[in-house]
């Protein structure tokens, strides 16, 4: 098996358990607002969340695009009007907080720290991610961290593992891994970058995209044996 020696893992959903902090920060805010959030709503706006996101990857909208209409959307659909910068000022805040790891993540990190080069790479806030890495203990395991706000370009564009590779001494493509849960940013990007890849999924969500990852997991932990 080929020896890897920078991997590139994304956050949420792969090393952040990214749905227990959105569940708990829209309970807040919802809370916050004195506004009883149903199920309905809340699948509601992860399809919204979701579609938004999704626009973001293809490069139809910047991140301002997402994060400050999503819910302004989301209460027009129930007839009201809101402030959607203000809605996802006040939801950031709890976000932030969210810093829940996936299991198996915090050792999977330590253990690889002295043994491979590690960096981050996310799609998303700075400040957020900043704060969630920090508060989880998974910071300083990483010699540098790529948030696509900061880039100017965002996964799965090739121009974003463009911007990573020219930050990372001596990187090798043939020697670099990428980790994540999303086929349509993690995966396809790093396909489009020329790295292996490595798809988590916990889920076993079925793949009907025709984006074929160089590895497929269903726990942090099978990542020992495709390493070693």
């Amino acid at each position: 098996m080929r020896k890897y020696q920078t991997l590139l893992f994304d956050v949420d959903d792969t090393l952040l358990d990214f749905k227990a902090a959105e569940r708990t920060a829209l309970h807040l805010l919802f809370e916050e607002q004195k506004i009883p959030l149903t199920d309905e709503i809340t699948a509601h706006y992860k399809k919204i969340n979701q579609g938004l996101w999704k626009s973001f990857e293809e490069g139809k909208i910047d991140r301002d695009g997402v994060v400050n209409t999503r819910f302004s959307i989301l209460f027009k659909k129930y007839g009201q009007e809101v402030d959607g910068p203000l809605f996802e000022q006040n939801y950031r805040r709890y976000l932030e907080e969210g810093d829940q790891l996936i299991q198996g993540a915090f050792e999977l990190i330590q253990d690889f720290q002295n043994e491979y080069d590690l960096y981050i790479v996310t799609n998303g806030v700075s400040k957020t991610q900043d704060k969630r890495l920090r508060n989880s203990g998974l910071h300083s395991f990483f010699k540098d961290i790529f948030v696509s706000e900061d880039t100017g370009h965002q996964k799965p564009m090739k121009e974003y593992f463009d911007y990573v590779f020219a930050r990372i001494s001596n990187f090798s493509v043939e020697k670099g891994l990428i980790i994540g849960d999303s086929l349509s940013a993690d995966i396809k990007g790093g396909q489009l970058a020329g790295l292996d890849t490595c798809w988590f999924n916990p889920a076993k969500k079925p793949n009907p995209t025709g984006i074929v990852p160089t590895y497929e997991i269903q726990s942090l932990n099978e990542l020992y044996q495709v390493l070693r």
